[in-house]
């Protein structure tokens, strides 16, 4: 048994001392500095550009949404509460937008 840990022991020493020796070559021949000016480069041409044209995008279509509540249907399936919630008055979610969310009976602050 322990010339198998001997065995194995020298061969990690053998693997890892090829291994530094072919790093400290690739180091020495300039490799690093070809693929960080093509990352550089890359990045300056593609990245930031596609970027910049999705938040175009996404200003465009925000300027065509449409900003009203949809109107207020009372599904059975919806909004249910079987027990109040610990927070407040006990019918509004954590992040509740009066805006966006209804309550069940309908939105807040509407008098229809």
């Amino acid at each position: 048994m322990a010339t198998l840990g001997r065995f194995a022991q020298m061969f990690l020493r053998s693997s890892l001392a090829s291994t530094r020796r072919q790093l400290s070559a690739a180091a020495a021949a300039g490799h690093g500095e070809q693929a960080t000016k093509t990352w550089k480069i890359l990045t300056f041409v593609v990245a930031l550009p596609g970027v910049a044209v999705c938040m175009l995008n996404m200003y465009l279509k925000e300027q065509q949404h449409s900003h009203e509540q949809p109107e207020f249907v009372p599904y059975s399936h919806l909004r249910i509460r079987s027990k109040r919630f610990p927070w407040g008055d006990g019918v509004k979610s954590l992040f509740h937008n009066p805006h966006v969310n209804a309550l069940p009976d309908g939105y807040e602050g509407h008098d229809e």
